[in-house]
């Protein structure tokens, strides 16, 4: 079985009567969509890629470093850790 041109066969084409368009009741035919393909992507091979990893031990640092500068705060309004 041969493919079907995305475009419709000119002889069933509306006329164009003039620049403005084409005549009163015709309507242009519809195109074929050739912009979408039937293949999917195919699956990643890893459960973990490694931009996921990256992104993941940057959240993991910039926890690390809030966790790290509340406790000190907390210890310094509890009295425990003077500013002198």
């Amino acid at each position: 079985m041969t493919a079907l041109p995305p475009d419709p066969d000119p002889a069933e084409s509306p006329v164009i009567a003039d620049a403005h368009g084409v005549e009163p009741g015709e309507t242009p035919p519809d195109s074929g969509s050739t912009s979408a393909s039937a293949n999917q992507n195919p699956p990643p091979r890893r459960r973990l890629t490694p931009i996921t990893v990256a992104a993941m031990i940057a959240v993991g640092v910039l926890f690390a470093i809030f966790l790290t500068v509340a406790v000190i705060y907390m210890l310094q309004v509890g009295g425990v850790m003077d500013r002198s």
